[in-house]
């Protein structure tokens, strides 16, 4: 199953890459699914790994220009702060075991993968029906819709803190569209947004879990090699294109993991 991991790995960088975002969601089930490891941990892992992928991604925007560290701030602030509170003091606090009936338990682990594949079914839903305008003229950047980003930030930073997805499909969307940043430039600073969120959450809580490094740097540098690919494929492909196809294998998946999870 490793080797079958490993590969995945590589579509989380790809995706990344192409996209801007998803890469996110398939890290945690593959760790979990295919690598063995215990779900909580499996969303620290998470953010390294999606954090130090991203980072690798935006270099390249950054040297074409098409990263808006104004618009990141503006997003990514606000993240930042609610993933830090939500790994420090929200997190620690959800009990080892929520809910029993009958022979189903509902544990931390079950609860966290829950939400994540809920995370997973809404990722698809915006993927496939792919509600990005590409209208960016005209529409200045008014104070309503600067708080309406601020607050879609730290809904990501929660959802970030939670699960370990660094919520670029909802960074996007919200970039484009009430930001009005150009679609090119909306991936650079979603990636660069990604990168803070993960990283930061990943330094938040390292002292609290035994990192496997050695796994972890293999999984991460194979997945850095997918972002590269990524963004090669890139100049080739309308990014925009593939998502709907990216989508219904998110939605596949989002419902796989709960069928095992309440089912199985």
């Amino acid at each position: 199953m490793e080797i079958i991991g490993y590969a995945a790995s590589v579509l989380i960088g790809v995706s990344l890459g192409l996209i801007g975002g998803g890469g996110s969601i398939l890290t945690v089930p593959v760790l979990v699914y295919l690598f063995g490891i215990d779900a909580l941990l499996a969303t620290e892992y998470s953010l390294f790994i999606v954090g130090m992928s991203s980072a690798v991604g935006s270099i390249a925007y950054f040297k074409k220009r098409l990263v808006n560290f104004k618009m990141a701030l503006i997003f990514g602030a606000p993240s930042v702060i609610s993933i830090f509170l939500t790994r420090l003091y929200l997190l620690p606090i959800i009990p080892e075991e929520l809910l029993s009936i009958e022979d189903f338990t509902v544990t931390k682990n079950v609860f966290l993968l829950l939400i994540f594949a809920a995370l997973m079914i809404l990722a698809s839903y915006k993927m496939i029906k792919n509600p990005i305008s590409e209208d960016t003229d005209g529409d200045e950047l008014g104070r309503s819709k600067t708080l309406l980003a601020a607050g879609e930030g730290t809904i990501v930073g929660i959802l970030t803190g939670l699960v370990g997805a660094g919520g670029g499909f909802m960074i996007i969307p919200a970039l484009v569209n009430l930001l009005k940043v150009p679609v090119k430039t909306a991936i650079g600073t979603s990636l660069v947004i990604i990168s803070l969120n993960s990283l930061i959450g990943f330094s938040s809580s390292i002292n609290h879990v035994k990192i496997e490094w050695n796994l972890l740097l293999s999984i991460t540098a194979i997945a850095v090699i997918g972002i590269i690919i990524g963004s090669q494929i890139s100049k080739k492909i309308d990014g925009k294109k593939l998502k709907p196809a990216f989508g219904w294998f998110i939605l596949v998946t989002g419902i796989y993991i709960i069928t095992r999870e309440i089912f199985l």
